[in-house]
């Protein structure tokens, strides 16, 4: 009886438990939901000459002064440094989350900035001189879905099994709302957009982390070990081809580095591969900043990512960063010259394996030329001071040529902007 009773009080308590979790997650959950609908908003230094919305990221602007912002993607700095820029140019900011359908505005805004559906929201009841801009950090939603959907097929028929989207999105109108663009990826991703024929700026993606070059690696003992790193999606980012390359390639070896753990279908269509291939290691989620990360690419000589859309492709970046050679799909929305990396025509399997055979055998003076041009390319293009000068260079470049059809009026810009166009800058 004294144990049945013990037991009784066991699940009542278990029982418990697991409601109070619950409510703590369903508060914690509508508490994260409400923040999505604050506004922030940030006055310049000098006195005020107009408003800009943007439709952003709100998350940045919550961190303590002080603290470092998240470096597990390039959206947060960036969305702080165009929100920055806007307020050196003396005016107001306003920001909005992305998905705050909610919001409606009270005021005259000179520029609106979106990255996906507001602008067709909000177009119509801004006022008529307001410049609508698109800032891209994916390619055209319609060609990024569809070529989801084309891995998953091919997927379905290459194994036998099928598996969710993990990237899909609603399919958005914005950039035919938009009077121009920014655009954080290269010709591929420019070309999805250029159905609508509107004014498109290029600006470098920056990388949250930059790393000194590694002078002690040893290019010999890692010719064979290579890295995939990437977020969620994993299918989208090519990490299935990627595996059955490596399982049927065993004397060479594969790292991977990306939220594996969080899509379960795709866990367990490939646990042997993932778990049980001895030439193949699943790290899982890594930060970039940590001493872990600079030990794996330490211990690869180049990465993999044959992603089929990309509106920039910052884990290639990051890596270009660390020193590997860059073996990526042309859809990963990176410039990657023949002097320091490969570009994947089809990111078949077979050309996935050829491609890692004709790295790894290269001479090791020319791996650690090639890695070291990666490097420099990086260095000298995807940094947050490169960003920063080119978005604000862009931004002077639309508020001139706005200027000229007045609907921009009283803007003081002089000495403010250089005359280079980010879009046909030689160095990216």
């Amino acid at each position: 009886m004294f144990f049945a009773l013990l037991r009784m009080k066991d699940k009542f308590f278990s029982r418990f438990g697991k409601s109070i979790s619950f409510l703590l997650k369903k508060i914690t959950a509508r508490i994260e939901y409400l923040k999505c609908f604050r506004v922030v908003s940030l006055k310049p230094e000098k006195p005020a000459q107009g408003n800009v919305l943007l439709s952003y990221r709100i998350e940045p602007f919550f961190f303590r002064s002080g603290k470092p912002l998240p470096n597990d993607h390039t959206w947060y700095w960036e969305c702080w440094q165009i929100a920055q820029t806007f307020l050196d140019l003396g005016y107001c900011v306003d920001v909005i989350q992305f998905h705050n359908h909610k919001f409606v505005p009270k005021k005259d805004y000179a520029f609106f900035i979106d990255i996906r559906h507001r602008l067709e929201q909000l177009s119509p009841i801004l006022n008529k001189d307001c410049i609508k801009i698109l800032h891209s950090d994916t390619a055209h939603i319609l060609f990024h879905n569809y070529a989801e959907q084309k891995r998953l097929l091919a997927l379905q028929q290459r194994k036998g099994i099928t598996l969710k989207p993990q990237r899909f999105e609603m399919p958005n109108s914005a950039i035919e709302y938009a009077d121009c663009m920014t655009l954080l990826g290269n010709e591929f991703t420019i070309n999805t957009f250029k159905y609508a024929k509107k004014p498109i700026y290029r600006v470098p993606i920056s990388s949250p982390k930059v790393y000194p070059w590694p002078g002690e690696k040893d290019f010999e003992s890692c010719r064979k070990s290579f890295l995939w790193f990437g977020s969620g999606g994993l299918v989208h980012k090519g990490l299935d081809l990627v595996l059955d390359a490596f399982a049927e390639m065993p004397e060479y070896y594969l790292t991977i580095c990306g939220p594996v753990s969080k899509e379960k279908d795709f866990e367990k269509a490939f646990y042997k591969e993932l778990y049980e291939t001895p030439n193949i290691y699943t790290f899982g989620w890594i930060n970039v900043g940590s001493s872990k990360f600079t030990e794996i690419t330490n211990s690869c000589v180049g990465m993999i990512y044959p992603s089929c859309s990309e509106g920039g492709g910052g884990c290639v970046i990051t890596c270009m960063h660390a020193g590997l050679i860059p073996i990526v799909s042309y859809e990963s929305s990176v410039d990657v010259h023949d002097d320091f990396g490969v570009i994947l025509k089809e990111s078949s399997i077979k050309e996935i394996k050829s491609s890692i055979q004709k790295i790894a055998n290269l001479s090791t003076s020319d791996l650690k030329s090639m890695a070291r041009k990666a490097w420099e390319f990086a260095r000298a293009n995807h940094t947050r001071e490169k960003f920063a000068e080119s978005y604000r260079d862009t931004v002077g470049e639309i508020i001139a040529d706005h200027a000229k059809t007045d609907r921009i009026r009283n803007v003081n810009t002089s000495g403010s902007f250089t005359e280079k166009t980010v879009l046909k800058s030689a160095s990216v």
